[in-house]
């Protein structure tokens, strides 16, 4: 199960994009990198980044630890930039936010020409399984810390809920964007990987994850009986994508032919 902090402290924002996330002391005297519910593509950017990021740690990739952070409106009453004034007030409520890592730098390919095929592979896989645009030679969202590669931006992926009508059928897609993914060339063990991550992807783990999506997140016009109903839609599209995943492998294997 995910924690639950409260913010005590704004510490300072990450002008990145424009999501303007921030980092964030919690009353475990922790530092996080908050996603504000207001910014962005709202609630859903949340989901996406809690979905993704559970599923790439329980098939065995590093994501710094989410958390869930209650965000109380007095924390920006004194903050004098007005965006952020606003950010924070609009954001009250339940926020998703990663475990800061000091001293992480982000990845950089030709930096480190030496990637684990197999890894490489693994963070392929994944990204094409979730529909993952976001991870590319011009935005990594990949950080190197104490040596290890660390996985981080999820809000990107699941692009399919900003549209949910065909859902079913948007979960077969190739994901043809796959032929950007910055470790796409390295990945020369895709099939292995595929044998590796695919049994793990079970419906009990998917149901846990979303379980914990809060109510507050699923917008009540989606078009859903309610909140269960919701996060089933979520479990259906996943399972779907699973069992189809032959034709995005395919897609990624095409890809990198073109590239070796």
């Amino acid at each position: 199960m995910l924690r639950t902090l409260n913010a005590t402290r704004y510490v300072t924002p990450l002008r990145e994009g424009g999501s303007l996330p921030a980092i964030v002391e919690a009353d475990d005297d922790g530092l996080y990198v908050l996603k504000f519910r207001a910014s962005g593509q709202g609630a859903k950017a949340l989901i996406a980044e809690l979905i993704g990021g559970e599923i790439a740690r329980a098939i065995g990739l590093r994501v710094p630890e989410i958390v869930l952070v209650e965000l109380d409106t007095a924390l920006g009453r004194n903050e004098p930039d007005y965006e952020i004034r606003e950010l924070l007030t609009k954001s009250a409520g339940i926020n998703l936010a990663l475990d800061y890592l000091p001293g992480s730098i982000t990845f950089d390919a030709k930096a480190n020409p030496g990637i684990d095929p197999l890894l490489a592979s693994k963070i392929v896989w994944f990204d094409a399984f979730i529909t993952n645009v976001d991870r590319t030679a011009r935005n990594s969202n990949m950080l190197m810390w104490h040596k290890n590669l660390w996985l981080i931006d999820h809000g990107a992926s699941l692009y399919f809920h900003h549209q949910w009508k065909g859902e079913l059928d948007k979960s077969r897609s190739p994901f043809a964007q796959v032929k950007d993914h910055i470790l796409l060339k390295p990945a020369s063990a895709l099939r292995e990987a595929d044998a590796i991550l695919r049994p793990l992807v079970r419906k009990e783990l998917l149901e846990g994850i979303v379980d914990q999506l809060p109510e507050s997140w699923l917008e009540p016009n989606s078009g859903f009986e309610n909140a269960h109903a919701h996060r089933a839609a979520y479990v259906r599209f996943l399972l779907e994508r699973v069992k189809s995943a032959d034709i995005f492998l395919t897609e990624a294997e095409n890809a990198r032919a073109k590239l070796v």
